[in-house]
């Protein structure tokens, strides 16, 4: 049986796939700000003057330092497990994406959740696949930063 309390979805790995078509989120907000992308630019080695050059960044376009799309998009960890669980499994696996788009820049300081639907779900062997699709929207923002289309699996 899933329960759908408001915004969060839960399910136990049985029932996933009775789950198809069912939304989840938004979760809460999270601000991204300048040390989290300097921190992410030391360990991914992006040092690209958009994210952590202030000065270079203002006279771009954009006028400030922008989100590394990769960063936003390992938020989903977090922001995901505020509105999407299983239960009853064994092990669970980012198994991948179908497709991912960085529609809109993320500011520095910006403020961003997710928001996501179940496309699919699939027996596999020992568990099951789930494709949902995340968005991710920025405060004020009239078009998403991210919309993933992932591929998880969840084994017994």
């Amino acid at each position: 049986m899933i329960a759908d309390t408001g915004t969060r979805l839960t399910t136990p790995l049985d029932d996933l796939p009775g789950s198809v078509g069912a939304t989840f989120g938004p979760s809460s907000w999270r601000t991204i700000t300048q040390s989290d992308v300097d921190r992410y630019a030391n360990l991914s080695e992006d040092r690209n003057p958009i994210h952590v050059d202030p000065v270079a960044a203002a006279a771009t376009p954009f006028g400030g330092t922008i989100v590394h799309g990769y960063l936003t998009l390992g938020l989903v960890v977090p922001l995901m497990a505020e509105v999407f669980t299983v239960t009853g499994f064994g092990m669970g696996i980012n198994y991948g994406l179908n497709k991912l788009r960085f529609p809109a820049p993320v500011p520095v300081g910006s403020r961003v959740r997710v928001t996501g639907v179940v496309h699919a779900v699939s027996e596999i062997d020992g568990g099951y696949q789930v494709e949902p699709t995340v968005t991710f929207e920025i405060e004020g923002g009239a078009k998403p930063a991210c919309v993933a289309e992932m591929v998880l699996r969840y084994y017994r």
